[in-house]
């Protein structure tokens, strides 16, 4: 990966908007030469781009790709693959066009995509009806630690390593598990703490309902961002000093919460 990219000319960087969001990739990526191209859906973009097409209006970054190729005049170029490739990630970026920022736009790039090949109820199956006994094991441990605090309209779950561990957990299996607590009935305010695998420090989502901008929320305490209704955090707390610092927090944001 890193002889590639000392080689190329020309890297595009898709649905991130900080090099620091890319890991043990962000050191490789600062002393290439290459020209960058930052396509990417998330509020306040870094400046290390040549060119930037940011607009956090946008549902998914998917969606900004076939504009790229629109804007191009290459449609005629995306086949099946390409179709079936760009229905996934609009798909999943806008919570299966559920959220406010799905547009009657989104829908005519997704009804272009179908008549393009895109296989539209096989991917929403493999994605979302298709699961190991591991990962629902999983999400039944997530649910039983499940703590709703009323009085902030806000619930939270927490996962350790050891029941990472126990339900023989994969990358990608704990996807969607916040939006159980923002499902409650009056939950406007819903987090994940996950506890790395390997590393020691806590992985956090955030959601949101309303005006509530988990994005700032994020950025302001626990070195992530995002959405105004999605982002992600880090601690390097352990867990429980890191629920105890987000217990903390809230009572200053109950205005915003229980207004939201």
């Amino acid at each position: 990966a890193n002889a590639l990219i000392q080689d190329a000319s020309l890297i595009f960087t898709l649905d991130f908007n900080a090099l620091s969001r890319i890991g043990e990739m962000a050191a490789a990526l600062a002393e290439s030469t290459a020209k960058f191209i930052m396509i990417d859906h998330h509020q306040e973009p870094e400046d290390y781009a040549d060119m930037q097409y940011s607009d956090p209006s946008i549902g998914s970054t998917c969606e900004m790709v076939y504009n790229f190729i629109e804007s191009l005049d290459h449609l005629a170029l995306i086949d099946e693959a390409i179709a079936n490739s760009l229905y996934t990630g609009i798909m999943t970026d806008t919570g299966s066009f559920r959220f406010p920022s799905t547009s009657s736009r989104t829908h005519r790039i997704v009804a272009d995509l179908i008549d393009k090949g895109a296989h539209h109820s096989e991917i929403h199956n493999k994605i979302y009806d298709t699961n190991s006994i591991d990962k629902i094991q999983l999400l039944g441990c997530a649910l039983q630690n499940l703590v709703y605090l009323a009085e902030y309209r806000t619930a939270f779950i927490s996962l350790s390593r050891e029941e990472l561990q126990k339900h023989r957990f994969k990358k990608g299996d704990t996807e969607g598990f916040v939006n159980y607590g923002l499902s409650i009935e009056g939950v406007v305010f819903a987090v994940i703490f996950i506890e790395h695998e390997e590393e020691d420090y806590i992985k956090m989502s955030f959601r949101s309902k309303g005006d509530f901008s988990v994005n700032q929320f994020a950025r302001k305490h626990f070195n992530g961002g995002g959405h105004d209704n999605a982002a992600g955090g880090r601690s390097d707390q352990n867990m429980h000093e890191t629920i105890a610092h987000f217990k903390k927090l809230l009572p200053s944001y109950k205005h915003q919460l229980t207004t939201s």
